[in-house]
């Protein structure tokens, strides 16, 4: 397989209709919101939705989420020491590779490769730090987002009772409307150093365009979350045509003018401006 070897930038534009993209443990669970009201997803979030759908794909994954576990392992480091080799460079006390060991965890798990890990754990004679080339910012809104409180309650007591348990009653915060974007590159520095393909980045490509397959919760229904385009710059060098930030400005959100209580991603206009005649890719997500 080749290694990257042209610089990767990349924008996703996705809408949000009656759910919530990200709830905030330390704000009862409600949509993130930045102080001035635009609404946020982390990006350890969109991660971890990526590593969702390679998994899907049949990729091999390092950092699973415990309901998604395909290999049984309870925790990252008996995954790790699942692998021989890796478990025997890790606890060589006199000959432990630091190089030898990045290079097999990158081999083995496409996360790795590409966003890196580290590799830290009690018992293991070194700590491996990879770096990765795939990066992801924050999503945010393209204008502060309205969101619609309720409480909710549960028919059934959770244990017997004589009355309505305490714990029948909560609440639950969506977005009424929203769309949101978040940007990314693909280092291919980086890429080197980790082996990450040209076939990796197609995967991701692929990933990112189906961002919301398979991800249904009460949280987010079927259909509440969905991908309307990905734009896809892949430069004609190693270091790229342009810089990332300019790249990523390109691309402009704004709502139409006649619109005043935006309802979906048609009363917005997306427009892309090009850098020195250098255009995105554009994929329709679905």
């Amino acid at each position: 397989m080749t290694t990257l070897a042209n610089k990767i930038d990349f924008t996703v534009i996705l809408s949000v209709t009656k759910a919530n993209p990200n709830g905030d443990p330390l704000g009862g669970n409600r949509p993130r919101q930045t102080y001035d009201g635009y609404g946020e997803i982390s990006d350890v979030a969109i991660k971890r939705k990526i590593r969702n759908r390679l998994q899907d794909m049949g990729e091999r994954i390092f950092v699973q989420s415990q309901d998604r576990s395909d290999d049984g392992f309870k925790s990252l480091k008996e995954r790790a020491e699942s692998v021989e080799e890796l478990k025997k460079i890790a606890t060589d006390k006199k000959n432990a590779d630091v190089d030898a060991f990045s290079k097999l965890a990158c081999e083995q798990w496409i996360d790795t490769r590409s966003f890196g890990q580290v590799f830290a754990f009690k018992g293991l004679e070194l700590s491996v730090g990879v770096r990765g080339p795939v990066s992801i910012q924050t999503a945010v809104s393209s204008e502060p987002i309205a969101i619609n409180s309720m409480q909710i309650t549960k028919s059934v007591n959770s244990v017997s009772s004589t009355g309505r348990d305490s714990d029948t009653m909560g609440m639950k915060h969506l977005v009424d409307f929203g769309p949101y974007r978040f940007n990314g590159s693909i280092n291919v520095q980086l890429a080197e150093k980790t082996g990450f393909t040209t076939k990796d980045a197609d995967k991701i490509k692929e990933a990112l365009r189906t961002l919301f397959e398979n991800d249904a919760s009460s949280a987010r229904p079927e259909g509440s979350m969905a991908v309307e385009k990905v734009y896809w710059w892949e430069h004609p060098t190693k270091l790229g045509k342009a810089s990332s930030a300019q790249i990523h400005r390109c691309v402009q959100i704004t709502k139409k003018e006649n619109v005043d209580n935006a309802k979906s991603i048609k009363d917005f206009n997306i427009k892309v401006q090009d850098v020195d005649g250098f255009k995105p890719e554009e994929i329709a997500g679905i």
